[in-house]
């Protein structure tokens, strides 16, 4: 299942709603789901809905299973009628309420707009040798022991498409090809045998980095802070455990201006999501809603090559299974003339 969180334009402004992606095409899930109650017989088709599979993302995630079955129901309900014929030809749910989107229609917003936390960990062993090597230091033998992370910045995550504003402070802007995890039910002290089931979904992560004040903060050994929280990319949408036939083996790509830059595997990581949720999880309880980052997969950003993003480059990153996700880097100054 490839959930999106999509905004529409309605008379009465402008709404997100949760989505699914269905061959070209966006179900609404939840009027989907309020039609498919109404038709079964169901008294209070909509307020049922609202409970059971609500519009937002979050809250979707919250509910666990319950929810799951119910976008389930939906989709088998309305998604071959969405594979036959055009959206606007599908049959309006409650009040006239349209149950499916063509992708023009509407614009794809970051999948979790509000995520509980945002931890990004350092779980490939290329990268992270790579960056001690340019300094002229050794791989910390801590790093074997334990899955490291930092806790980024959730309020600042950038949509699919959208532009990414050049921070004023840097001159060297990069990119970093992630696989992103979402945490789907709370947990506390969970054993590594065990952590696969907290795992709701999957996504594309790209966190922006600008190297050459997250060099200099981290000297202090603190941070990343100002070197990473202007920006980070999820998306274009959540791809659910049970449809990645193996997550430890999915291909990793990045392209800029269609050149291809990055090409590496997920199973190069060192660290698994597993270790990573039984490590964050000692004495602390994981909820629903949070996002784990793999950190950069081998030779998966500028650092490594040598080579930086420019002002109007297009970055795409692209992961087996879960899409492409891009965006183009735009200067203050180029966003402003755009918009004239």
């Amino acid at each position: 299942m490839k959930l999106v969180t999509f905004e529409v334009q309605t008379v009465l402004g402008r709404f997100c709603r949760l989505g699914a992606w269905v061959d070209g095409g966006l179900l609404d899930l939840n009027t989907a789901y309020t039609q498919y109650l109404q038709e079964c017989g169901e008294a209070q088709p909509e307020r049922l809905a609202e409970v059971i599979l609500p519009a937002s993302m979050r809250a979707f995630i919250e509910m666990g299973s319950r929810s799951l079955e119910a976008a389930r129901q939906a989709l088998e309900r309305f998604a071959p009628l969405l594979r036959e014929t055009s959206p606007t030809q599908l049959p309006a749910g409650p009040n006239g309420a349209r149950i499916a989107f063509s992708p023009e229609e509407v614009t794809l917003k970051t999948p979790l707009p509000d995520p509980n936390l945002l931890r990004d960990f350092l779980a490939f062993e290329v990268h992270t040798k790579s960056g001690f090597d340019r300094r002229g230091q050794p791989m910390p033998e801590a790093w074997y022991k334990l899955p490291v992370y930092y806790k980024g910045n959730h309020r600042t995550l950038i949509d699919p498409e959208a532009p990414v504003l050049w921070p004023h402070y840097t001159q060297k802007l990069d990119y970093e090809l992630e696989l992103a995890c979402i945490i789907g039910k709370a947990g506390k002290n969970i054993p590594v045998e065990e952590a696969g089931n907290y795992i709701f979904g999957y996504a594309i992560m790209n966190d922006f980095s600008a190297r050459d004040i997250q060099a200099e903060e981290m000297t202090c050994r603190l941070g990343p802070a100002k070197g990473k929280d202007f920006g980070t990319a999820i998306g274009p949408y959540i791809v659910t455990q049970e449809a990645i036939p193996d997550a430890r083996n999915l291909r990793m790509q990045a392209r800029i201006n269609g050149e291809l830059w990055s090409d590496g595997n997920s199973g190069t990581s060192h660290w698994s999501f597993e270790q990573m949720i039984a490590h964050v999880s000692m004495e602390e309880t994981l909820y629903p809603g949070d996002i784990l980052g793999s950190g950069t997969v081998g030779r998966g950003c500028g650092l490594e090559l040598d080579r930086w993003l420019q002002p109007g480059d297009v970055v795409e990153l692209e992961i087996e299974h879960l899409g492409i996700l891009k965006n183009r880097v735009l200067t203050h100054e180029m966003l402003t003339k755009s918009a004239l």
